[in-house]
């Protein structure tokens, strides 16, 4: 279910787009089809890490065509984890970002980027005359401290916006058809070494041992006993 926050933001970034692109602000509800492989995800799905320690997860996009803006909000479970930094990755000079930066262009224009009690949302469009964007690429770098042990779903809304063509009537920017996928995380589980395995295993079986042969000499008496009476009743 999208927050209000969310949703708020999309609504500020599609009259963004349609500033940017066209003087008609009228928006349209049509959806860009899109790449069946778009995708939008946490990178990687799976983290691990101890209480006290740190990780890193990227929010990555993977084949999108025509890419002009972007939204997404990352929600965690505030009790295990604790936001640690934000490194946004949004313009072509980053060799593994997503949206054009050049000399003769504009750096993107962030409409937010915000930071909550469990949430962190960032929402990002281009600007004229920079091209739309082709291929994969990161939207932003998050790294997260472990406050306590358990477990934390990653979850991830996405927003992702093409660049309108001349010919679009209204101009305006409109979502790309894309799938999203969230990641988790789980404090580490500690691994026993196999030396201490074989330590613990060898103090068992020479404790074992030990009491074997104590109650071996505890019942010796008692035979040695029973014997000479059977003697003496002889």
């Amino acid at each position: 279910m999208m927050t209000l926050r969310f949703i708020k933001s999309r609504i500020i970034l599609i009259a963004l787009f349609a500033l940017f692109s066209s003087s008609n602000l009228f928006i349209r509800t049509n959806v860009v089809r899109g790449s069946p492989e778009t995708v939008v995800e946490v990178v990687p799905y799976t983290s691990t890490a101890d209480v006290g320690q740190s990780f890193t997860v990227n929010i990555t996009v993977l084949n999108v065509q025509d890419l002009y803006g972007v939204e997404a909000t990352v929600n965690w479970n505030s009790s295990v984890l604790e936001l640690s930094n934000v490194d946004i990755r949004l313009g072509h000079t980053d060799a593994d970002g997503v949206l054009y930066n050049t000399s003769s262009t504009s750096p993107p224009f962030i409409a937010e980027n915000s930071t909550q009690d469990g949430q962190y949302v960032i929402a990002a469009t281009s600007t004229g005359p920079a091209p739309s964007f082709n291929g994969s690429g990161n939207i932003v770098r998050i790294t997260f401290n472990v406050t306590n042990s358990g477990h934390s779903n990653i979850d991830l809304e996405s927003q992702l916006y093409d660049y309108p063509p001349p010919d679009r009537e209204p101009r305006v920017s409109l979502p790309i058809q894309h799938t999203t996928i969230g990641g988790q995380f789980n404090t580490t589980v500690a691994e026993i070494p196999n030396s201490a395995i074989l330590l613990v295993f060898t103090v068992l079986t020479v404790s074992t041992l030990v009491l074997s042969k104590k109650m071996t000499r505890k019942r010796a008496p008692t035979s040695v006993l029973s014997t000479k009476q059977d003697l003496l009743t002889k």
